[in-house]
């Protein structure tokens, strides 16, 4: 039998243990609260995360790094991305030489502006065909109620990604491979700065028009970004890129999106903050995305704008103005 080990006991690596033991694996989950993994043990559930869901028999929990990394086959690492590099650095040790490492997480790393399988190979000592990403459309609470998802996963081995794929196909959830991974990562990550754009013009008031607008130029300047950095332009069209992009633009269970949401309405960032019990990852990455921007010469606005609205503290009426005042440009500039 397949033995995985899921770092993060929060809503999607809950969730993703849940597909994994469906789909006929042993999973251990790993998490830093013992009553946590008490309730997951014995009561089958998580209720700080995915409350009212079962989870399957052959799941279970422990605060315990090495027990959970034991025997795995695959490592799953869903942690938020900025405490990757330090969790990983504890994990590192115990990990099987052979177990492939995927992550889950869709975020840019602060002040390296490195994607996460990058993270994961430097702390990891990780030869890149060691390492996958899982992405697309995802939303955990309708993963974890059984409804029919899409994903895909990616490594630069293929042979990999048709191991990881068989690993995770159930019934609800059917993922399809890919081996370009920067492309897969980066319409992770910056669809998320993309969906705060799009909640905090919900927030504002403005219509499907503006918000449809800010979808499909977000997806153009992912793929700008993309293919600067050496991805594959299709990769943008698929699930990892305008799937995810659209799933967590337009519904009120994303986290970026809600969050958004409540600047657009006028919160400040701490109250924002201080409402959202999970973490946003549009809201530390913008920066991040917009560093990777400048570092290669590709023009982001909404990404920039994102950034003057949730950490310059521009007015997002304001912004708005100035998004819309820009200079006239052919579609395909």
């Amino acid at each position: 039998m397949t033995r995985c080990a899921v770092y993060g006991t929060g809503s999607w690596g809950t969730a993703f243990a849940m597909v994994l033991a469906d789909a006929g694996c042993e999973v251990t989950l790993w998490g830093r609260r013992a009553e946590v993994a008490r309730e997951i043990n014995t009561g089958r559930t998580n209720p700080d995360y995915l409350p009212g869901v079962e989870l399957p028999p052959a799941v279970r929990a422990t605060t315990d790094p090495a027990e959970a990394a034991d025997g795995a086959d695959f490592t799953v690492l869903t942690v938020p991305s900025q405490t990757l590099r330090e969790n990983l650095a504890a994990w590192a040790p115990l990990l099987p030489a052979d177990t492939v490492l995927v992550s889950l997480m869709k975020g840019v790393e602060l002040g390296t502006a490195k994607r996460m399988s990058e993270v994961i190979e430097e702390v990891a000592q990780a030869s890149p065909d060691r390492v996958a990403v899982l992405t697309g459309p995802n939303l955990a609470k309708e993963v974890a109620a059984r409804q029919p998802a899409a994903a895909v996963v990616a490594c630069r081995d293929e042979s990999v990604a048709v191991r990881l794929q068989s690993a995770c196909h159930t019934s609800y959830f059917r993922p399809y491979t890919n081996t370009d991974v920067v492309g897969c990562e980066l319409g992770g990550a910056v669809k998320n700065v993309i969906a705060l754009a799009v909640g905090i013009a919900g927030g504002m008031g403005l219509g499907d028009n503006a918000k449809a607008s800010l979808i499909t130029r977000g997806l153009a300047e992912t793929t700008r970004l993309g293919l600067a950095m050496g991805a594959d332009a299709h990769t943008f069209a698929g699930l990892a890129g305008m799937g995810d992009l659209v799933a967590t633009c337009s519904s009120p269970l994303s986290r970026n999106h809600t969050f958004g949401a409540n600047l657009g309405r006028g919160m400040t960032l701490e109250e924002t903050i201080a409402v959202t019990r999970q973490t946003a990852e549009g809201v530390k990455s913008c920066e991040s995305v917009l560093d990777l921007a400048r570092r290669y010469g590709v023009d982001m606005p909404i990404t920039e704008t994102v950034v003057d609205i949730v950490h310059d503290g521009k007015p997002p009426l304001v912004a708005l103005k100035e998004l819309m005042a820009r200079s006239a440009k052919p579609e395909r500039h």
